[in-house]
């Protein structure tokens, strides 16, 4: 079994050059299958988690929740997890810090905190309550004493609450507070994206989701972008097709939507593979 310590170092380095891709598992099966089928790490992803617990997405799992799913995921593959871990689960910096040293505890190699209220309505953070949550982690991850990839998130051009030139200041302002990555999802384009990714010195984490799935890697590579992530979407293509065989069987008597099925044995097989001897 690979240790917390190398897994630690791993993580940091895939963050120092190259580009590589990093899914978001939302339940130790999920995260097993993607550890057998070539992933190099592993994050979290808060909207799958709400969906395992059949609850909404935006600010309904508590912080107990989410680092108790982490350290789940933590103990049931080799590879190192990244935690989605919201707004820090609290406004001020103190909670953002607070959620760090635990999100270390639970033995995560990274995280991302967004610069989201996530409290009933979907509004932002001003930029220097923004930029002193970030820097308030920050110091929280170097406290650890290992490696951690803290990365901060502009999620208000994805929310609509604000544009690319905003987002570039926050960005900036997060580079300037220490962040190891940065991430500002779904720009309006894959020009505004590489704007964004010259616009600093610290890499950058995309969402391959929305206009950006007609990309590839190298796609990504081409621009500069480190690590690519798709948050909630495996979870919701595998809810896809939940929602629409079980429609099919009980609403029509079809189970044509049965057809297109992984075999048991395969299964099986890649989820010993996975399973950290």
């Amino acid at each position: 079994m690979t240790t917390l310590a190398q897994r630690h170092t791993d993580f940091h380095d895939l963050h120092q050059s190259g580009c590589f891709v990093i899914p978001n598992p939302w339940d130790i099966g999920s995260a097993k299958l993607m550890a057998a089928n070539g992933a190099k790490a592993l994050a979290t992803t808060s909207a799958g988690l709400a969906f395992t617990l059949g609850v909404p997405d935006m600010g309904r799992i508590t912080r107990d929740q989410a680092l108790s799913h982490a350290e789940d995921l933590v103990r049931s593959t080799n590879l190192p997890i990244s935690g989605d871990l919201e707004n820090g689960f609290g406004h001020s910096p103190e909670d953002v810090a607070e959620t760090i040293r635990l999100a270390g505890e639970a033995g995560l190699s990274g995280c991302s905190i967004e610069d989201t209220y996530l409290d009933g309505e979907i509004k932002t953070y001003t930029l220097e309550e923004a930029a002193d949550r970030i820097a308030a982690g920050v110091d929280a991850a170097r406290a650890l004493g290992r490696p951690f990839i803290f990365c901060a998130r502009a999620d208000g051009i994805m929310n609509g609450t604000y544009d690319t030139d905003e987002a570039i200041k926050r960005l900036q302002a997060f580079e300037k507070a220490g962040a190891d990555l940065l991430y500002a999802p779904l720009p309006p384009s894959m020009d505004a994206l590489a704007k964004i990714v010259s616009s600093v010195n610290t890499p950058i984490n995309a969402l391959a989701a929305g206009p950006f799935r007609q990309y590839n890697v190298q796609d990504f590579a081409k621009i500069g972008v480190r690590r690519i992530s798709v948050g909630s979407a495996l979870a919701r293509v595998t809810h896809h097709h939940i929602v629409r065989a079980t429609a099919m069987m009980c609403n029509e008597g079809n189970f044509s939507g049965l057809n297109d099925a992984a075999s048991g044995d395969a299964i099986d097989a890649m989820l010993e593979r996975a399973t950290p001897s």
